[in-house]
């Protein structure tokens, strides 16, 4: 468990189907960060269990009303999307709309990059963001990450589409030259 001064960043639970459902089914959610609104409860469930269950993945909770309202993983080398070495990650993130444009994902990210870098000892961490999700890369921009790349047809394989995708990069600072 991880903690900031407004959030707690846990291993996801079945229980927690019911407070996944209710901002993953949002639609302006999921397709910007490539995946389909979910469509009931035990569709989130499932999605715990087979996607969100993956180690360094955390839900988000925030500390006022306990409740979950986001998801924040760092998934290290084969895991990733990317093609990355075992001491780099690709950095995911999203949060209900209810809670855009308050900083929560800023600290939630903050928060786990620290992780990666002091407690899982990573060199690099990835972020990438779909072409137009301005909000993915305001977040990725107050982090620190750099332009790395434009994938122009990266294939959202749950959205079955082809989009551009920019791929940035933050290196951590004891490996730098």
């Amino acid at each position: 468990m991880l903690e900031t001064e407004r959030l707690i960043l846990r291993l996801w639970n079945e229980s927690d189907a019911a407070d996944l459902f209710v901002f993953a089914s949002d639609d302006r959610v999921g397709p910007a960060a490539g995946w389909q609104p979910h469509k009931s409860q035990e569709e989130s469930r499932q999605i715990i269990r087979d996607v969100l269950s993956f180690p360094e993945t955390y839900a988000i909770v925030w500390k006022e009303t306990g409740r979950v309202i986001g998801s924040v993983g760092l998934m290290q080398g084969k895991q990733s999307n990317l093609t990355l070495t075992e001491n780099e990650a690709e950095l995911g993130f999203w949060v209900g709309v209810p809670y855009w444009n308050r900083g929560i994902m800023t600290e939630a990210a903050t928060e786990l990059i620290r992780h990666g870098f002091e407690d899982l000892g990573l060199s690099r961490i990835f972020c990438g963001y779909f072409e137009g999700n301005e909000r993915s890369a305001g977040v990725q921009r107050k982090l620190g990450f750099q332009y790395r790349k434009t994938i122009p047809d990266y294939y959202a394989a749950q959205l079955d589409e082809t989009r551009s995708l920019i791929v940035q990069v933050l290196t951590n600072p004891k490996y730098e030259i």
